[in-house]
């Protein structure tokens, strides 16, 4: 029937967890259908069927970490490429800061994915998470969640230049939405993103001319770099909210 889909999608469009995550529940047979386990990846529900998680799924979606990390320039965001280090090798018991520490455990970096784009010559904010539904609400297909950067350039940006890379930039054949540029002082500005396109404010500013110097994320929607040193990482607590 038309109105039949995955599981795993429904469980994603409830909210509850990634398809990723719904099928690795499923396959454990930790997710229910009208009471009864499911444990066969690609079963289809309706909107009708009452799905369910056992006590065992819940602790372990409970227990899924977020890490925020100052990556600094020279680190790839995710997997390791052309030899060079991934952000997530940072992730040791001795580079954690702040007065309350908590144990790291290995369990802890299984999994582990960045949360948007970050690239080996930029520095700044960087999440990597387990958390499949935090993932989707920062860098999914709906996203609205800000990006803002502190970016130096070799030389100012005109007036028209800032109009246009703010309202009327197309990249790879596609209208970006808009972009908040703001000046801070000589060569240093602000960009506020929603988007977040492969080295999206470097190819902005290179087709004005202009060259980046510096690019630091300071903040992703409501969660803030702060005085996070450079290296350094901390976890991501229940009760921020981004």
């Amino acid at each position: 029937m038309s109105d039949r889909i995955r599981l795993s999608k429904r469980l994603a469009d409830l909210g509850i967890c990634s398809r990723r995550e719904a099928d690795d529940l499923i396959s454990q047979g930790l997710v229910l259908v009208n009471g009864e386990v499911c444990d066969v990846l690609g079963t289809k529900v309706t909107e009708s069927d009452t799905i369910t998680l056992s006590s065992k799924a819940k602790r372990q979606l409970d227990e899924k970490v977020t890490i925020v990390l100052h990556k600094p320039v020279g680190y790839v965001s995710g997997q390791a490429e052309d030899g060079y280090i991934p952000a997530i090798r940072l992730i040791t018991e001795d580079s954690q800061y702040g007065d309350n520490k908590k144990p790291l455990h290995r369990y802890q970096l299984k999994g582990l994915a960045p949360v948007g784009r970050l690239d080996i010559d930029s520095k700044g904010l960087l999440l990597l998470t387990q958390d499949g539904v935090l993932a989707r609400s920062v860098i999914g297909e709906k996203e609205t969640v800000e990006k803002e950067y502190v970016v130096k350039l070799d030389a100012d940006l005109t007036e028209k230049e800032i109009k246009r890379l703010s309202t009327d930039f197309v990249l790879d054949q596609k209208k970006l939405k808009p972009v908040k540029i703001t000046k801070m002082r000589d060569g240093l500005y602000q960009f506020i993103l929603i988007e977040g396109k492969k080295r999206q404010i470097r190819r902005m500013v290179e087709s004005v001319g202009k060259t980046v110097l510096l690019l630091k994320r300071i903040r992703i929607g409501k969660l803030e770099l702060g005085d996070l040193p450079e290296g350094k990482w901390r976890f991501l607590e229940k009760s921020e909210k981004i």
